[in-house]
């Protein structure tokens, strides 16, 4: 896993704390070019169907998924082409812009329950075809849903939250070939196993200390388990077992995950979810987990997800 940290400076901090907006929203970066709708289905199945962006038994994407967490709910945006209330107008670099850096159109940075941090490390290729997945959802007007509890000067909060504690991620020239790499490509990156089986600390920034090794405050504002082959986590899972759970959904016992794990696996308004992916990719995710650092950390059995 590489990520570059940089170390700032005071005057580096009231550099940037007086730059214009106008610079933040101009950093979407290169034009990539369009993209494979089909291959995207394929990424937005193993991106749990952007299950945030779906409420509960609402149209794919539509927004209004729920999102509780330690500094009050967010809702997931309608993210469907529709062009007065989802994403329709923007532009491809508009809506890449979006999932890698967290800046949103006409809006600035995104809060940190927006994974934009670790999507940062996607693909080229991928996130291309992901976008020209997304412009073939059907276009549903729905109005985006207000955040409950946000923080005085929230869009001033986040953009002081990237820079001091966003981890930064090079994205891959293509899409790794070795299987355990392409694991942990999905894993970091896509599927964001990562980011819900890694702890956070009192500010929300990432634990790598505890990385995969379950939280007692997952997204879904419940416990998430350990992952990594350590006896309290799923050490006596076999390669198969995993794959079985991302298919089905079903541990080794018997038992069916729950909560948002299950609406991951099934995914949500009749979307795709991991059960969609292929069973290449699914094995990939299994092979890595099972080579990850075993950490000791207690949190919560299977059933508990």
């Amino acid at each position: 896993m590489t990520i570059a940290l940089e170390k700032r400076g005071g005057a580096a901090f009231f550099a940037w704390l007086a730059a214009g907006m106008a610079a933040v929203l101009c950093a979407a970066g290169p034009a990539l070019g369009g993209g494979d709708p089909e291959r995207g289905r394929t990424v937005f199945a193993l991106a749990a169907g952007c299950g945030c962006h779906t409420a509960k038994d609402g149209p794919v994407g539509a927004g209004g998924g729920e999102v509780p967490t330690p500094f009050g709910k967010f809702y997931g945006t309608n993210i469907t082409p529709d062009p007065e209330t989802g994403i329709g107008r923007w532009s491809d670099e508009e809506i890449i812009a979006a999932i890698r850096e967290g800046i949103a159109r006409g809006k600035g940075v995104e809060s940190p329950a927006m994974p934009y941090y670790w999507y940062s490390g996607m693909s080229d290729a991928d996130v291309r075809d992901l976008v020209a997945y997304l412009r073939t959802l059907p276009a549903v007007r729905q109005p985006n849903r207000p955040h409950e509890g946000e923080v005085p000067f929230a869009r001033l909060a986040y953009r002081l939250w990237r820079w001091l504690w966003a981890p930064r991620f090079q994205p891959p020239k293509g899409r790794p070939l070795d299987l355990v790499e392409r694991g942990r490509y999905w894993v970091d990156h896509v599927a964001l196993c990562a980011d819900c089986h890694t702890p956070r600390n009192w500010v929300g920034a990432i634990r790598f200390d505890l990385y995969l090794a379950g939280t007692e405050h997952g997204p879904g504002g419940g416990k998430v388990p350990n992952i990594t082959p350590h006896e309290t986590g799923i050490g006596d899972w076999t390669e198969d077992d995993i794959v079985n759970l991302l298919r089905t959904g079903f541990t080794p016992e018997y038992d069916n995950v729950q909560g948002w794990m299950a609406e991951v696996v099934e995914g949500k308004g009749g979307g795709p979810g991991y059960r969609d992916a292929p069973e290449e990719e699914l094995r990939a995710i299994a092979r890595y987990l099972r080579q990850v650092r075993p950490i000791a950390h207690t949190v919560a059995s299977e059933g508990e997800q």
